[in-house]
C-alpha cells in the first residue's frame, strides 16, 4: 500500500495533516538541502511530538516521495500543450524551473517513476500529446530520450551551483583561477582538439545550453516519429512505372506502320523479300 491509499488519522490534539508536513519538509530542503530533512525536524518545525507524524507517514522515503509529488504540481502546464514538440518542451523546462526553486528535486530525479497523482497527471498530460503518432514503444522511447536529456542537464546546472556556493567561486572565477593550469596542459601539444576549443569556443549561460540541447533531442525524435514515404504506386495515387522488360513493339503506337514498312526494307533502300519467301 502506498502512502496515497493509507487514510490519514484524525487531527487530533493538534491540527496535523499530509499537506502541512510535506510544507515543513520542503521548506526546510529548500533551505539545507536533502539532509537537512527528517521526521524529528518536520516535527519541530510543526511543534508536534515526532511520533504523532508516523500516523501520516512511515518512513522518509515516503516523505520524499511526498515533496516530490508536491512539486510535479508545479511542473503540470496549466493548459493541454498544443502538439507533441511544445508537451516535451513544456514538461523539460518547467522542470528546469521547478529544479531550481528546489534544488533537492535534481537528486531525486530519474529512479522509479514517481506514482502521486501531480506526477501521474504530468505524465497523462505528455503521454496524451503523443498518442496516435507513432507506436506506443517509439513514443515511450521518445519521452524516455527527452528526460534523459533533460534530467541529466538540470543535474549538471544545480552541480554547478553548489560548487559555486561551496567554493564561493563563480563560474568565470573559477576559469580564472584554473586558467594557468589549463594553459600549461595546452601548451604541452597533448590535446589538440581540446585546446582548438578552448581558445576558439564559444561560452554560453545555462539556459542557453539548455534550450540548444533540447531543440536537437526534439528534433531527433521528430525524424523517429515522422510517417516512413508513402508508397504512391501502392496508395493508388500514381500509376506504375513501365516496366523494363516491356518495351514497346515496332508496331505498336503512331507511325507503326512507317516502321514496319522501314523493317521490310533491306540495307539498301529496296523492298525486301517477304519473310519465309
Amino acid at each position: 500500500m502506498t502512502v496515497w491509499d493509507r487514510p490519514e488519522p484524525p487531527a487530533r490534539p493538534v491540527p496535523l495533516d499530509r499537506e502541512r508536513i510535506v510544507a515543513a519538509a520542503i521548506a526546510l530542503a529548500d533551505e539545507g538541502g536533502l539532509e537537512a530533512v527528517s521526521l524529528r525536524k518536520v516535527a519541530a518545525r510543526l511543534d508536534v511530538g515526532p511520533m504523532r507524524l508516523y500516523g501520516y507517514i512511515s518512513t522518509k522515503e515516503e516523505l520524499f516521495d511526498l515533496m516530490v509529488d508536491e512539486v510535479y504540481a508545479e511542473i503540470l502546464p496549466e493548459e493541454r500543450p498544443g502538439d507533441w514538440r511544445e508537451a516535451l518542451r513544456v514538461l523539460a523546462c518547467r522542470t528546469r524551473r521547478a529544479a531550481l526553486r528546489h534544488e533537492w528535486l535534481a537528486d531525486l530525479l530519474g529512479g522509479r517513476p514517481a506514482l502521486g497523482p501531480n506526477a501521474l497527471a504530468v505524465s497523462d498530460t505528455t503521454l496524451d500529446a503523443l498518442d496516435g503518432l507513432a507506436g506506443l514503444d517509439t513514443v515511450m522511447r521518445a519521452v524516455e530520450t527527452v528526460s534523459a536529456y533533460f534530467i541529466g542537464a538540470i543535474r549538471r546546472e544545480v552541480a554547478n551551483l553548489r560548487a559555486e556556493r561551496a567554493t564561493g567561486l563563480s563560474d568565470r572565477d573559477w576559469q580564472r583561477a584554473s586558467g594557468p593550469h589549463v594553459t600549461r596542459m595546452l601548451a604541452t601539444g597533448r590535446f589538440p582538439a581540446l585546446a582548438k576549443f578552448v581558445h576558439d569556443g564559444t561560452e554560453v549561460d545555462a539556459e542557453t545550453s539548455f534550450t540548444t540541447g533540447l531543440d536537437w533531442v526534439l528534433d531527433a525524435v521528430a525524424a523517429k516519429l515522422a510517417p516512413p514515404p508513402i508508397d504512391a504506386v501502392a496508395a493508388g495515387l500514381a500509376p506504375p512505372p513501365p516496366s523494363a522488360d516491356a518495351g514497346t513493339s515496332a508496331g505498336d503506337g503512331p507511325g507503326g506502320e512507317a516502321v514496319r514498312a522501314g523493317l521490310r526494307q533491306d540495307g539498301l533502300g529496296r523492298p525486301a523479300e517477304p519473310y519465309g519467301e
